[in-house]
């Protein structure tokens, strides 16, 4: 089935274009992630606003199934069986600025919510759940602010274009520059508020099937970030 794109509000409150965005390259092939303690998140942030004003853009987009070293700042991220971290990317991240507004793309109800905790974790985190072209599938919204969890609960409806978070500041996202984790996920394996976002690179056809490229619910051509 073709997608629609004007089928989803934009989810960050305006169409994500090349006026307003540009592509972010936070894969192990990035020599400049090489050069900065990616364990200062203040070094971070401040590597993620000169690449947002030197092109005088709002946002700054990309990550699907991206291989990344940015995760071994955190022990999150680190498989039980050795020293190896989970490193494939499984959702799409919309970089911007401190309460930036996120906006729900497609009407769902609220599946659950929670506050994960921890360096390198998501914080404030939101999954909602849609019926889609004949299926349900469920989005998250990871890196949130903490303020966005309040008002919610389980079941309540979500309508399309409703202002349903902020991208939270460092001290309450997890320890991350400004951003939102955005993914879809078609079984939550009985998750509540929490699915992986990073994979292994042995598992990443797994989670490739179970979590598929968004970039249509951002109205984004596939190929731009994948």
């Amino acid at each position: 089935m073709s997608i629609k794109y004007q089928e989803f509000h934009p989810i960050m409150g305006e169409t994500l274009n090349d006026s307003n965005t540009i592509l972010m390259d936070m894969s192990e092939k990035n020599p400049d992630l090489k050069k900065i303690d990616l364990l200062d998140t203040i070094v971070f942030e401040e590597y993620i606003n000169k690449l947002l004003k030197q092109s005088s853009k709002r946002f700054g987009i990309g990550g699907y199934l991206e291989q990344r070293n940015i995760y071994q700042r955190s022990t999150v991220f680190k498989e039980n069986s050795d020293s190896k971290f989970r490193n494939i990317h499984l959702g799409i991240d919309i970089w911007s600025y401190t309460n930036s507004q996120v906006y729900c793309p497609f009407d769902g109800v609220v599946h659950s919510f929670q506050d994960n905790k921890g360096f390198g974790n998501y914080g404030p985190t939101i999954i909602l759940e849609h019926f889609w072209q004949g299926e349900t599938i469920y989005s998250l919204y990871g890196h949130l602010s903490t303020k966005d969890l309040k008002s919610l609960s389980v079941g309540q409806p979500i309508l399309k274009g409703e202002n349903i978070g902020h991208l939270g500041s460092s001290i309450e996202n997890g320890n991350w520059p400004p951003h939102l984790h955005f993914q879809m996920i078609r079984n939550l394996e009985n998750k509540q508020g929490d699915y992986p976002g990073v994979c292994s690179s042995s598992e990443k056809e797994k989670y490739k099937e179970n979590c598929p490229n968004p970039a249509s619910w951002l109205g984004i051509p596939a190929n731009v970030i994948y």
